[in-house]
């Protein structure tokens, strides 16, 4: 199928212009003014804003985690994603413990994904056990497609000691790769636990209290001295809070490269949800914890100021019933929040609208700077000639409202329930396949494995 979308103004990271796009089967053909192309299906897009296809580097679905698995698994994740205008997802393949391979982490989620996304899909690698066949497979990794991993500082099914967590980042930096680090500190967070159940406090309230922004700047402390003697470069993933953040300005100062993620959650809510009525406050809870008002501008002025690179989602959903697991224990509460359908509506109605971002810089953390960590620029992450056809057009003057009555998870909550949109998807391309329309699903499962390759610089 060929497509002429015509009079939208299409975004980059370093401006908007009005262009007309020209699609022929899955890749864009040709980006210039007043195009004409006589076979071609013309899509007038006028007053539209034209973003290359949104990348979604963090995401969990179908995941075992805390008892249970998430209510959305990569079929009905992607669907919400693709109507979020997000065309590629980066999910997180494992390696269990107990002896376990990488190969058989990446077999085992290539079978939860295949022949079910409705958007393009990659792959992380997650490393919880380290020796030297591990070490062996990072090789392996790499030619299939995958050249960035995921390392825990927490969690007794994930951590890595500091002793391996030297060892991972320096040998995934001798092949060119990084790892994403979740960075907290375990032993003080099963302290600080361990106080609120002698004292009776077992309320979601406790979340964010037993999970301080200083247990989580410590850990990013710890992490970049380890990083600098490992003369390896490392990603910060969903940074919640000022803390955090200026120990990764401290470790830039000193000439260490280190990005760093955030995330929705972090950027439009606060830590006054956990302490909602009725256990209601049990949606919210997630790791890191929702901060304070003052992180939350804190991480928006960053954003604005190229200080952090990406907001993903770490989309990790689950059912009322299933945070009821928590009801009278709140470390039961399974962690995670949905997030993919409603990033790039939440960033626009929120950052660029309220002038915190601008439009440029909204596709900076979407599109660009991931395709190019990721190692899919430029594929993917911009409209250019030879690209990938993803798209998606942007209406900036569609309202609309978030609910879980509406929203397309597996889920019957939503933590963006009544937030006011100003500015919603009207169509999505694939790859040059139109999958959304109006808002709506009208093609789907069209999503393929897209091997990556190694980290770009960024602009």
């Amino acid at each position: 199928m060929k497509y002429l979308l015509k009079n939208g103004t299409v975004i980059s990271g370093t401006g908007g212009k009005k262009l007309d796009v020209l699609v022929e089967g899955e890749k864009i053909i040709r980006v210039g003014e007043s195009l004409f192309e006589q076979d071609a299906k013309v899509v007038d897009v006028t007053g539209k804003l034209l973003f290359p296809g949104f990348i979604d580097g963090h995401t969990h679905f179908d995941l075992e985690v805390a008892g249970t698995v998430t209510a959305d698994d990569f079929e009905t994740g992607t669907r919400a994603a693709i109507l979020g205008g997000t065309t590629l997802v980066i999910d997180f393949a494992s390696q269990d413990k107990g002896g376990h391979t990488l190969k058989e982490g990446l077999a085992k989620w290539h079978k939860k994904a295949d022949g079910k996304c409705s958007c393009d899909y990659s792959f992380h690698m997650s490393i919880v056990e380290w020796n030297e066949e591990t070490k062996k497979e990072i090789q392996d990794m790499i030619d299939e497609g995958i050249t960035s991993f995921k390392l825990y500082m927490t969690y007794p099914a994930m951590i890595v000691d500091d002793e391996d967590l030297y060892k991972i980042v320096k040998a995934l930096n001798e092949k060119g790769c990084f790892a994403g680090v979740h960075c907290e500190n375990a032993g003080v967070i099963d302290a600080l636990i361990q106080e609120a159940k002698a004292e009776g406090r077992l309320g979601p309230e406790n979340h964010p209290l037993v999970r301080p922004d200083t247990m989580e700047a410590e850990a990013v402390h710890r992490l970049l001295v380890i990083a600098k003697e490992a003369k390896a470069p490392v990603m910060v993933v969903h940074l919640t809070n000022r803390k955090a953040y200026e120990e990764i300005l401290r470790a830039r100062e000193n000439g260490q490269t280190v990005f760093a993620e955030t995330c929705p959650q972090y950027l439009v809510l606060d830590d006054s949800v956990y302490s909602k009525p009725d256990f209601e406050g049990a949606k919210y809870v997630c790791a890191p914890p929702i901060r304070k008002k003052e992180d939350q501008d804190c991480l928006w002025k960053a954003l604005a100021e190229g200080q952090i690179q990406t907001v993903a989602t770490d989309q990790c959903s689950f059912t009322l019933a299933q945070k009821a697991m928590g009801k009278e224990d709140f470390t039961k509460i399974p962690g995670g929040l949905p997030g993919v359908q409603t990033r790039g509506t939440l960033l626009y109605t929120y950052g660029v609208r309220t002038g915190r971002i601008s439009v440029e810089k909204m596709c900076q953390l979407l599109c660009e700077n991931p395709a190019k960590l990721y190692g899919v620029y430029p594929n993917k992450g911009v409209i250019a000639e030879g690209s990938d056809a993803d798209i998606v057009v942007f209406d900036p003057e569609k309202e609309n409202v978030i609910s879980a009555k509406t929203h397309a998870y597996n889920t019957d909550n939503n933590p963006y329930e009544g937030f006011e949109i100003h500015g919603d998807i009207d169509k999505v391309f694939l790859r040059g396949n139109l999958a959304v329309e109006d808002g709506k699903l009208v093609q789907e499962k069209l999503g393929t494995y897209i091997k990556r390759g190694l980290r770009q610089p960024l602009a």
